[in-house]
């Protein structure tokens, strides 16, 4: 009785912990291919295709410590924010979160496509890889087969509907 109970319990807290996972890896799917095409702009409007190509020779190990060092580098940011909310500034500290994510989110996305070829290279790196997209595809399917899920895109449709009838 008390397996059953542990094991219920834990499948309960798993699909609670899912949901802030899920929309955090959305955020980061719907964010991923337009702040990357953001950053590839910036980059042609100040002539660094240059170091894009540059980030594209770089061999295997090398890609991988620029592919992680923007996390890295944002870590004292997030701490700024965290600091500003310990000092009652919540709201500025919540927009530093923000902007760092959005920020990151965009160096990382460019950087990983410019260093994706050299990275699969890695055996254990494609592995991990494979197996986060993986993982990632069954969280999402979870997500969107649940009802408050389809609950939400019914309500889209309806206010897009509504939206074009008012346009029209």
């Amino acid at each position: 009785m008390g397996r059953q109970l542990l094991h219920a319990l834990t499948r309960v807290i798993a699909r609670l912990a899912a949901w802030p996972l899920a929309l955090l890896i959305l955020f980061e799917e719907w964010g991923w291919e337009p702040l990357q095409r953001a950053l590839l702009r910036l980059a042609k409007f100040l002539h660094l295709e240059w170091l894009e190509a540059r980030i594209r020779e770089l061999p295997p190990y090398a890609a991988l410590v620029l592919f992680i060092a923007p996390s890295l580098l944002l870590l004292p940011v997030k701490l700024l924010a965290l600091w500003l909310v310990g000092q009652g500034r919540m709201l500025l500290g919540t927009l530093v979160i923000v902007a760092a994510k959005i920020v990151g989110t965009a160096i990382v996305a460019r950087l990983f496509t410019l260093t994706k070829p050299a990275l699969m290279r890695l055996a254990w790196f494609e592995r991990a890889y494979n197996a986060w997209i993986t993982w990632k595809a069954a969280l999402l399917a979870i997500v969107r087969e649940s009802w408050p899920w389809r609950w939400a895109r019914v309500v889209k449709r309806r206010w897009r509907r509504a939206l074009a009838r008012r346009g029209a």
